[in-house]
């Protein structure tokens, strides 16, 4: 019986390594090979979106490296393969988007934040203190009475 259980972890163990397979990619020539490297690193996964199709381990990233190894194997060139990335998963596709009017908060919203918290500060670094100045004019000897008053009232609570 121990025979037959070691025997079956065994050929468990061995069979997990069968899922740690690598994808081999054989190319025609070197520049087809460059290629397909040049656009694993340069396309972004849709699904993790903060890895490359090179990177990532997603189904969807396998599908996308298996697609643009089948293209560059038709002999597409690399502006093909980016096009038609882009028009089925769309500009987010590509680590840089280029200026469109949707893109448009993606690069110009960083600055208009800084200008604007910038431009914030200074109008009201250059705006006069007048809630100060008005404080210190209706201090007047009335106020200065009452004060007195309670600080005595205080101190002779103090002596009981």
């Amino acid at each position: 019986m121990k025979k037959w259980i070691l025997a079956l972890v065994a050929c468990l163990t061995f069979s997990m390594t069968a899922f740690a397979t690598i994808e081999i990619y054989e190319f025609e020539n070197l520049e087809q090979e460059q290629q397909f490297k040049d656009l694993g690193n340069t396309l972004r996964c849709p699904k993790c979106q903060n890895n490359t199709i090179a990177d990532s381990n997603a189904e969807l990233a396998v599908d996308l490296r298996h697609k643009v190894y089948e293209m560059t194997k038709e002999g597409k060139s690399k502006q093909e393969i980016i096009d038609y990335m882009i028009a089925r998963y769309g500009n987010f596709v590509t680590y840089n988007p280029p200026f469109t009017v949707a893109t448009a908060i993606l690069w110009l919203g960083p600055i208009a934040v800084v200008l604007f918290g910038f431009g914030f500060i200074v109008i009201r670094s250059r705006k006069p203190k007048v809630a100060t100045t008005q404080e210190k004019e209706q201090w007047d000897a009335d106020k200065e009475a009452r004060l007195k008053a309670l600080l005595d009232e205080k101190n002779d609570g103090d002596k009981q």
